[in-house]
Parts: C-alpha cells; structure tokens; sequence
C-alpha cells in the first residue's frame, strides 16, 4: 500500500508542477504581450497629435499659444485623451461584464486606495512626462523610459525593504549603462532641437512607472485584475483631464480656455480616430500587465512588460516612418543596440538566466 500511495503522491505533485509552470509560462505570454502592445500604443498616439488640431498647435501654431503651452498644456491634453478613451473602454467593458458593482466597492478599500495612488503616478505624472519626451525627441525616449523596472526594483528597496541582490544589481547597471548608450546617442551633431529635454522627460516617466509597478503589486495581489486595470485607467483619464489640463492651462498664462482645448482635442474626427485606437491598445497593455504579473510575479511581469524598450521604437518607425511616411522615426544602431541591451539587464533583475538552463526532474521518492 506504501508503494501505491506514494505513487500517487509522486503522480499528484507532477500532475500540480505541470499545471503551475504551464500557468506561469502563461502569464509570461501575456506580459510579452503588453510590451508590444504598449508599443502600438506609443505608435498610435503620437499619429493622434499629429492629426487636427495637433498641426496647428506644433506646427503654425496660429492658436497663438506659448512655448510653455506647446510643450507641457499640449503633451498633457494628448496623455488626458488617450487615457480618457482608454478609461471609457475599462468601464464600458466591466459594465457588459457586470462588475461595476464590485468596481465602486473596490474603490473605497485600502487596496483600491493604493491603486489610486500609483494610477495618479503612473497616468498624469509618467504618462504626460512620457508624451512630452516623445514630441521633443521621439522615439528615443521609449527604452528610456523602460528604465521603469530598474528603478521599480530600487524604489521597493526603500519602501517595502525588498533586498537587493548582486544579480538584480548587476541588472539596475545594466539598464543605467543601456540608458547611456541612448543618452550618448543624441550628443551627436544630427540630435534634434529639444532632446535633452525629452531624455530627461522620459526618464521622469520611467521614475512614475517604476513607483506604480512597485506599488501596484501590492493592490494586485488583493484586487482582480480588470478592476484593477478599470480603477488605473479610470483615475488617470480623469485626473489628466480635469486637473493637470486646467492647471497647465492656467500656467500658461495664455488667457486659452481648457474647456475649449479638450473640446477640440475630442471633437476633431481626424485625430479622435487614432486616440481611440490608442486607448483601445493602452487598455489592454496595462491590462494584460496586471494580469501577466499576477500570474509570473511582479518582477518578471514588469520585466516582460519592458520588452516595449524594444518594441515602441519598433512600431513608431514601422507605423509612423513607413506606413504614414513621416520622418524622423528612424533610431541610430546604437540606440537599437541599447534597447536590446536593456532588455537582457531587465531579465537580469527579474530572474537568474541561469535557472533557464536548469530542468529538475521530480523522481518518485522525492517529497513536495
């Protein structure tokens, strides 16, 4: 009877290893998926603000608004759109689900608490931040702002005292150097007018996502994940929308009215499209984030989600250079280098590479 009985035992703890790797090479798929989802996003976006009234306001400019404005009023109405579009896709979806319920309870909880509060980093300070780089130096400024896993994994050392090894550090450095790498690249006597700023924009990004993916493991690890997502999306379009705009509107000092920006920005059917589009594409990028870290865990999650260092230059040169014709998408071999680079340092911080290699075997006398 011993032989038998451990024979099942041996059968049951393959049978559950089995069904916990298939599981988590899932949730790997699906954060894959995010990256490059996240790079249609970027790509989607950016031809949004350079359709309507998005040419008047960086081009002529005929609406007579001030450099402050262009830079900072406009990058944030871009952000506030698309998040609002993508926002109104998270509600419209977990109303035909039936979750809006548990939507609103969720949201006066302590989690739901937490969720906020890295959705208000992630969506008007990293998502603006990350807007303003990509119109100042394009598509340089996405694998610096993939930077975002590197400094998740710094921040949750000072907040949630999570050790740092000598491997995650070897990956932090890698990262820094691939950044560099980037950096280097816009020295060059070819580097376009304002992509100092844009650099140092899209690392402010990069700060904003790394303190929500460091946060929001936290409030995933006790919300759903598609109300999650609907509370992140929700929270960002609507804090873009009705409180960094008018603020921005009113540093300006330009006497515009916020009112009439965000009307022109939603109102005009040539861009309107395109937002939609990328709303649609950030829905689902945060969402099979937050699903993918659920399933793989949050540092592999966030590492697989940093594959968009590769994949938002891939797909802006792809769809804005090629299939739009527009110029000034096209990356120097150094910076495609560097985001290749950066992706194997975040791998690095994520797991050991030497795990991949290893293939244990349960054998019948081994216990759980």
């Amino acid at each position: 009877m011993s032989g038998v009985a451990a024979s099942a035992d041996f059968a049951a703890i393959t049978a559950k290893a089995k069904l916990s790797t298939a599981f988590r090479k899932k949730g790997i798929l699906i954060a894959l998926a995010s990256g490059l989802l996240y790079g249609f996003y970027t790509a989607f976006m950016t031809l949004a603000m350079s359709k309507g009234a998005y040419v008047d306001w960086y081009g002529a400019n005929t609406a007579g608004l001030s450099a402050f404005a262009v830079t900072y009023l406009v990058g944030a109405l871009g952000a506030a759109t698309t998040d609002t579009c993508s926002a109104i896709f998270a509600l419209s979806i977990a109303s035909a689900r039936g979750r809006m319920g548990d939507f609103f309870r969720t949201i006066k909880t302590r989690p739901g608490h937490v969720m906020i509060v890295a959705a208000i980093f992630g969506g008007p300070i990293a998502s603006t931040a990350y807007v303003i780089g990509l119109q100042k130096a394009g598509s340089i400024v996405v694998p610096i702002s993939a930077l975002c896993p590197a400094i998740g994994a710094i921040l949750g050392q000072f907040i949630f005292k999570q050790a740092l090894n000598a491997r995650m550090l070897l990956g932090i450095a890698i990262c820094f150097a691939a950044s560099v790498m980037i950096a280097w690249s816009s020295l060059t006597g070819e580097a376009p007018e304002g992509m100092a700023i844009g650099i140092l924009f899209g690392f402010i990004a990069a700060i904003g996502w790394g303190f929500e993916g460091c946060v929001c493991g936290y409030g995933t690890s006790m919300i759903d994940y598609e109300i999650g997502i609907t509370i992140r999306q929700v929270t960002s379009g609507l804090s873009n929308l009705i409180i960094l705009v008018p603020i921005f509107t009113l540093m300006s000092g330009d006497g515009i009215s916020a009112f009439d920006m965000v009307t022109q920005s939603f109102a005009n059917g040539e861009s309107i499209i395109w937002f939609i589009v990328a709303g649609g594409c950030a829905y689902l990028t945060f969402m099979f984030w937050y699903r993918g870290t659920g399933m793989c865990g949050a540092a592999l999650g966030m590492s697989c989600n940093g594959t968009f260092s590769f994949w938002g230059p891939f797909c802006c040169w792809i769809i804005l250079g090629v299939v739009f014709g527009q110029e000034g998408w096209e990356m120097p071999p150094i910076a495609w280098l560097a985001a290749v680079v950066m992706i194997i340092g975040i791998f690095i911080i994520a797991m050991n590479p030497l795990d991949l290699l290893k293939k244990k075997e349960l054998q019948p006398h081994e216990t759980a």
